[in-house]
């Protein structure tokens, strides 16, 4: 196996398993003064990464310290919250054998776990706008992503598996390690299945996941499955329409500013004003001239502000609206400025993550999801081809062809910006076809 680290990222098709899902090889081929380890996990209701950083703390270091070896990085920290009480008590633990790495404990807010926050408040240090980590000298890795670099390293294990919390109106909450290309229906029968008949189904966390069918499948950015009532508020929200959206947003804005004081882009001293983009939809103008639509392509979509919002507007939608408008008409982002300091008031401002569950109506599921031993034997998964930013895995396996696990299907076209794929199963290859490998038991 070669000792380069890249290569053993590339080979075992790795990307960021925090939902970003951009090929992990490609992000640490750089060099950077420090790395950010993001354990925030601010999306409630989730619970994969903090369980991960208590069962793995030794795992995630060594991971950690090759990843700086590699980038060439003088010190890392891992960014959490301080409610992580047993995953700060296991990384203390082993911490004292990593004088370069240290804890960078944050309170409970969203969205604590954006790149750009996360940057901020571990370093101090502002990224540019429409900029990345890597402007500023930091690179950021999520939890996850960490330890399928161990086990690649120790193991050589690809990534075939993915870590998921399974919530709302399931039989229990619990979080537990699939097979990729399994069903969500039977991800969700792990948890005793739906509770209720007429559900719907959050692929992520309440914030910025989005509704998937049941018999959809677990790829690499899985992160949680949450069951909701089909009438559930946040379902309505998610599924309103943009006409209505853009409807609201002219006949009810009364230019409180209240989503602009929350936004996390805003607070890093970017050129993103929420309430003077909803002006557009009334006025045609955001009726300032040193705001004007593009500064739509700045917002992170982390929906906070519809969550401020006293009339329950969707900023966050309405410039979705505006990125997609303007990207039709071939304009890209011209924000590129470098922010000298941030809002002095940011910390008072943060939301409490407490306070968002409650504004979600998702009181009642905010409970426990332990982690648990999957022992269930899966005889049937349909790996995607295209579950990573980029271009599709190009198959190398054939009907027919009998697959271990482990066993790669999908090679990186030459040239693209992809990941490789593997067999999560033993089996036979059924079907390469409508974008994904079928192997059956």
């Amino acid at each position: 196996m070669s000792t380069n680290l890249v290569d053993i990222v590339k080979s075992a098709g790795i990307v960021g398993a925090g939902g970003a899902t951009f090929p992990t090889h490609v992000k640490i081929d750089a060099e950077v003064e420090t790395v950010i380890v993001n354990g925030a996990e601010c999306e409630p209701l989730l619970r994969v990464d903090q369980q991960l950083m208590t069962e793995r703390a030794a795992d995630l270091l060594v991971a950690l310290k090759a990843v700086m070896d590699h980038t060439k990085a003088s010190n890392g920290i891992i960014g959490l919250k301080k409610k992580y009480v047993p995953a700060i008590g296991a990384l203390r633990k082993e911490l004292v054998n990593y004088p370069t790495i240290k804890l960078s404990i944050m309170d409970n807010f969203y969205p604590a776990g954006d790149e750009q926050t996360l940057v901020y408040e571990t370093t101090g240090r502002i990224v540019p706008e429409g900029g990345i980590p890597l402007n500023v000298g930091t690179l950021v890795i999520n939890v996850e992503t960490l330890l399928n670099i161990y086990d690649m390293m120790t193991e050589e294990k690809p990534v075939i598996d993915k870590y998921i919390t399974l919530t709302g109106c399931v039989g229990r909450k619990l979080t537990t390690k699939v097979p990729l290309g399994i069903t969500v229906r039977e991800a969700l029968e792990l948890a005793g299945g739906p509770t209720i008949s007429d559900f719907v189904i959050i692929n992520g966390g309440p914030m910025m996941g989005k509704i998937v069918d049941i018999d959809s499948y677990i790829t690499k950015g899985t992160k949680g499955l949450i069951v909701l009532p089909k009438d559930h508020y946040l379902i309505l929200s998610k599924t309103r329409s943009i006409r209505e959206t853009i409807k609201m947003a002219g006949m009810a804005c009364m230019q409180c500013s209240l989503c602009t004081e929350v936004c996390p882009r805003h607070a890093l001293g970017h050129a993103l004003e929420p309430h003077k983009l909803m002006r557009i939809a009334a006025y045609g103008g955001t009726l300032d001239n040193n705001i004007d639509a593009t500064s739509a392509f700045l917002c992170c979509d982390c929906g906070l502000c519809q969550y401020a919002c006293v009339m329950d507007l969707q900023p966050w939608k309405f410039n979705e609206i505006l990125k997609k408008e303007l990207a039709g008409k071939g304009i890209k982002n011209p924000h590129h400025e470098q922010p000298t300091k941030a809002d002095p008031f940011k910390k008072d401002k943060h939301f409490d993550v407490h306070r968002l569950i409650s504004r979600l109506g998702l009181d009642e599921y905010d409970k426990p999801a332990p982690m648990e031993k999957c022992t269930k034997r899966f005889t049937k998964v349909n790996i995607q081809l295209s579950q990573h930013i980029g271009a599709p895995a190009q198959p190398v396996v054939a009907v027919g062809d009998e697959v271990t696990r482990g066993q790669m299907i999908g090679e990186i076209p030459e040239g693209k910006l992809s990941a490789r794929l593997f067999a999560s199963i033993d089996g036979k290859v059924t079907s390469v076809a409508d974008g994904k490998v079928t192997i059956e038991a």
